[in-house]
């Protein structure tokens, strides 16, 4: 019996058939010019009247334009795709790369915060109240219509996802920020300014390290957290006609783009078991699947054959 090979790809046929659409990538440049305005105005006032608090929000806001910037660059590469032989996967791992420098980001600004508050501490500077929850005011309302904008996008794209966790984080920042300027304004307590600093950073923190976590996972072609891989193999181990299974690798490209490989060993008809495997597979979620179906001969000498 011959040996059978297959490939395929899902709904599509093709690396570039999910693409970000027009709609999504209006809406980051929307989103991209609103943080931009209140970014100023935050760095602008916090250093007017010295406060920790405004500076950290400001610093969040900042890699909020940072993270959106990198996430159009990376889903307007991915679309584009590649047709050249050293990028036969296109650009998709661009956006996986955004979400890693996101959560770097994330923590460096957290780092530095932190670094300030414990400055501060016994020689806290008098701040006026009023200007902080303007200013706060202002930016939790930017964070809000770009937190709208960007939600249902989130779900499918990791680069618009990292962009999205950091507008939440600054919008809780943007309270705290309230939370302080109210304290300072009826109270004259100055100290909840760095206080609200340094919470704004450990609420941050965990965050990060999940995206950047996330983002490790795909980098090393660990398989899908979601998915069994050994439950994968048993299924396939199932099908009729087939008396092993092994070479098989299961990584995620980028954001929802699930990719396995294996290889069979089977006497039926090479074309029946490939179909089925696809079928299986597919039940997996593994729409883009290579098969490679050999004879019982072949198949032993390839499985001695592989060391990985």
């Amino acid at each position: 019996m011959g040996a059978g090979h297959g490939h395929s790809h899902g709904v599509g046929g093709g690396h570039d058939a999910a693409g970000p659409s027009n709609t999504t990538i209006r809406r980051m440049a929307i989103s991209l010019g609103i943080l931009g305005v209140f970014l100023v105005l935050e760095a602008v006032v916090g250093l007017w009247i010295g406060s920790l608090a405004l500076l950290a929000d400001a610093g969040h806001m900042l890699t909020d334009v940072v993270g959106v910037s990198m996430g159009m660059v990376a889903l307007l590469l991915a679309r584009r795709g590649s047709t050249a032989a050293a990028r036969t996967f296109g650009w998709h791992r661009a956006e996986v790369l955004t979400a890693m420098g996101n959560a770097v980001l994330l923590l460096g600004v957290a780092a530095w915060v932190m670094y300030e508050a414990i400055g501060r501490i016994g020689d806290t500077p008098e701040l006026p109240g009023l200007p902080m929850i303007l200013t706060a005011l202002a930016g939790l309302l930017a964070n809000l219509v770009v937190m709208l904008m960007l939600r249902t996008d989130a779900k499918g794209s990791l680069a618009v996802r990292g962009a999205y966790m950091e507008v939440l984080a600054d919008a809780v920042g943007s309270v705290g920020v309230l939370v302080a300027g109210a304290l300072v304004l009826v109270f004259g307590w100055s100290f909840a300014d760095v206080v609200v600093g340094v919470l704004i950073s450990l609420w941050v923190v965990p965050r990060a390290v999940r995206l950047a976590a996330e983002s490790l996972r795909i980098l090393t072609q660990a398989s899908p957290a979601h998915l069994d891989v050994d439950a994968v193999r048993g299924d396939l181990q199932a099908l009729p006609g087939v008396a092993s299974v092994h070479d098989l690798h299961v990584w995620t490209l980028t954001t929802g783009m699930d990719v396995a490989t294996v290889h069979l060993v089977s006497d039926h008809d090479a074309q029946w078991v490939l179909e089925s495997a696809r079928t299986t597979l597919a039940a997996h979620g593994l729409d883009h699947a290579t098969v490679q179906v050999e004879s019982t001969v072949d198949g032993q000498q390839c499985a001695r054959d592989v060391t990985w």
